[in-house]
Parts: C-alpha cells; structure tokens; sequence
C-alpha cells in the first residue's frame, strides 16, 4: 500500500462513518430532498467582521458580487445564485449558530469562508451532508473532514513554503512570531519543516496575543534572538530574518518591530499573505514602506498577474464600490476561487436535481476543475490526497514565493513551489 493511498482509505473510514452521522431522525438523509427547479441555488460564506482580531469583511462582500454577476449573467445553468451571509466574531459560539443557520436555510454549501472555530462549525455540517468548499484554511478539521473541499494548503502549506523561502534566501536563523492560540502552536513545527535541512537550524517561537494594540516586547525578543542566534551562523553573512503571522495584526508587529529594526538593519522581515498584503504595503509607504524587501509566501499568483483579471472585472462591476472587496485580499482571492469551483459543479450537473448531496458526490467523483490558472486543477478523488495524519484533505500542496520590490510585491519564482513532501514529513504530520 503507497504512503498517498493510506489517507485515502483512512478518507473513505471517514466517509463512511460521516455518512452514518447523517441519518436523521426521520431516517432520510439530509442534503437529499428534491430542489425545486424555479428556486435558486442557495449557499452561505461566513466570516469575522468587527471583531479586535482577524476580520475578513471582503469574504463576504465578494460571494455577494458574484452572485450578482451569475445573475445579470442568467444564472447557473439556468438557476439564480443566492448567497447568505454570517458573522461569526471569531467565537466559538457564533461559528456554530451560523452553520445552524446554514442547515436551517437549507444551503447546498458553505463556500468561500473562514472561521478558525471548525471543532464548533463542521460537525454541524456533517450532520447536515453539507459540503464546505474552499474554507481559508486555519481549522483543522477543513483538512480532515469528509465534507471539506479546500482550494489551497491552508496555513499548513504558507508556513512550510514559508520556511522553505527564507531558508533559500539564506537566513542564518529565523524567529517566528505567531498567535498565542491552539492554531498558532501548531506553526513552529510547519515552518521547521521547511527549513529542515539548511544552516538556519530551528526557528526561535515568539507567542504573541493576536488582538494587542502593539508588539514592542514581542518585537524585542525577536530582534534579540534574531542577532545573537543569527551571529554565529556559517551563514550570517545573508543575516537573520523575522517573519511575522499574526493575520489582521501583522502590520501593527510590523510597526512595533521597525522602531527597533534602525540599530539592526541586517535583519530581515517575512510574512504570509494574509497576515502581509499589497494594502499593508501601500499604508506603511509603498517603496518607502520598512516592508521593502520582506519575503512572502502566498497560495496563488501576485494580485497583478492577469489570471486575476476575470475578478477585478467582476468586483469593478458587481462590487459597486464597496471598499471591503479588496482583490489583493487572498481571502477574497480564496473566495473567488471557492465560487469557480461550484459554478463548475453546478454546471456539470447538467438539470439534475442541486442539493448539498449531489454536489458533494460531483465533487468526490475527482474530476479535475479549473480554476483559470490561479491554482494547479483542484480534484478530490482519493488518489489527490496528502499522505500527512492531520490533514489529509489538502490536495493542493502548491505555494508561490513573492517579494516586497518598489513598494509592490512581485513573483520571485516562475509557477509554484510543492511542498507536499515537507508536509507529509512534518512532526505535526506523522
């Protein structure tokens, strides 16, 4: 038996045994009654706006001017797209009313959303058959549920590519500085992973409160570690480097750290695309910004590549303005591609009855969709499966290395980067 078929019949148990979840009490299960022809397809995407933390707003804001687009456009095969909407204030609690307000509506998919509370928002799902496609990718249970469908590698990916770019880019060692919380514990060990193998060794953890209104003691503990581990390396000659992923934070740590950074100017800073985008650039000063030269790790192509040009079309003449849908937000990038990935299902169900259970069997048919370039063709057949315990669902291990150049961040590297063989050999993977 091969390493990549061992998660899939680990895939199909799961299966199964969600399957037998699902019986309700009446004994059909959800997901399968008939849609009503003339009604539209109806699907939810969630995510935190207003909270102190990581706030989301354009995630929604973009499956809303999709939807408006499907429908000036006559709709999905026919059918108008309806799209609900929830907040859940990064709470545990809310997470859960939203996915019992999706079952309630009857959604055939939860698309395009983020929340880091899975354990509270999934097994609802599950009861329900409802799938969830092209979650952000900060729970882990969007890469163990039978029912989840991710578009990219999720945190899992960015932190081990990450690892993997700043050991190319030589850093002689690497402090990371990241969430106080049960998903930030898990990034030590991701971007250890990535630089396994090189001079920078292990990188130092700084935990951080991921609401604070400034970083100066986190900042000071990663500079310090950065130049007295970073000295005595045999490749201190490239400098240490500091690479923050504190989400909707990460400019404030950045903002903290540069008032330190004047008397240590070798050291180098580096992010993840979410927690470092264009707009953070622009606000700290473009080419002037302290980000200038920061390393990046993203799951698709720089927000300029014209793959992107089908969206910024769409949010131009759907968006209406609305200054939540920013097209360099790889959340709304996320979502973007979340929606391609329906409206192909949708299609490919050529006048059969929509409901949550058919497109989750179109889906797990594994037949290869597109999304235009933006991510290698996305299928969930068994055979596509990371051979890694914790997230076998990841299908899309590809990453992209970018750079901070004249205020704008740039491709560094042509296509993308596979970091599926440093996921499946992560500690946190075995």
């Amino acid at each position: 038996m091969t390493a990549r078929r061992r998660p899939a019949l680990l895939a199909t148990a799961a299966s199964l045994s969600a399957s037998a979840v699902l019986l309700s009490g009446c004994g059909v299960l959800p997901g399968t009654a008939q849609a009503d022809d003339d009604a539209p397809v109806k699907v939810m995407t969630w995510a935190p706006e207003g909270t102190k933390a990581t706030n989301m707003p354009g995630m929604p804001a973009m499956a809303q001017a999709y939807a408006r687009w499907v429908n000036k456009e006559g709709g999905i095969d026919g059918r108008r797209l309806e799209v609900l909407t929830c907040n859940d204030h990064n709470d545990t609690v809310r997470a859960a009313r939203c996915a019992s307000r999706a079952t309630k509506a009857g959604v055939v998919a939860v698309v395009g959303s983020y929340s880091q509370h899975g354990r509270s928002f999934m097994s609802a799902l599950e009861g329900a058959g409802i799938p969830y496609i092209g979650g952000y990718g900060v729970a882990n249970q969007e890469f163990s549920s039978p029912l989840s469908y991710p578009v990219n590698g999720g945190l899992p990916a960015l932190m081990a590519g990450n690892g993997r770019q700043l050991a190319a880019g030589g850093c002689s060692h690497v402090s990371l500085v990241r969430p106080d919380t049960s998903a930030g514990d898990q990034l030590p060990a991701l971007i250890n992973a990535g630089l396994a193998g090189s001079d920078s060794g292990r990188a130092t953890d700084v935990r951080a409160p991921e609401d604070a209104s400034a970083y100066s003691r986190q900042a000071r503990r990663a500079l310090d570690s950065a130049n007295i581990r970073g000295s005595g390396s045999v490749a201190a000659a490239s400098g240490p480097c500091v690479t923050a992923v504190l989400g909707g934070r990460t400019d404030t740590f950045f903002d903290s750290f540069r008032r330190l950074q004047k008397n240590s100017p070798q050291v180098r800073t580096a992010s993840v695309l979410g927690s470092l985008r264009q707009s953070v650039v622009d606000r700290s000063g473009g080419s002037s910004s302290p980000l200038e030269g920061a390393y990046a790790t993203g799951w698709y192509p720089p927000a300029g590549d014209a793959r992107w040009d089908p969206m910024k079309n769409v949010i131009r003449e759907h968006a209406f303005g609305d200054n939540r849908v920013d097209g360099s937000d790889p959340g709304v990038q996320t979502t973007w591609i979340a929606y391609t990935v329906l409206r192909q299902v949708l299609k490919s169900l050529d006048g059969e009855s929509v409901t949550a259970k058919s497109v989750r069997q179109t889906l797990d048919k594994g037949d290869a969709l597109d999304t235009g370039g933006l991510t290698p063709k996305l299928s969930w057949g068994y055979d596509n499966m990371l051979a890694a315990r914790d997230f076998p669902r990841i299908v899309n291990a590809k990453v992209t290395y970018q750079r901070v150049r004249d205020g704008r961040l740039t491709a560094v590297h042509d296509g993308f980067v596979d970091v599926q063989q440093m996921l499946e050999g992560s500690p946190s993977a075995s």
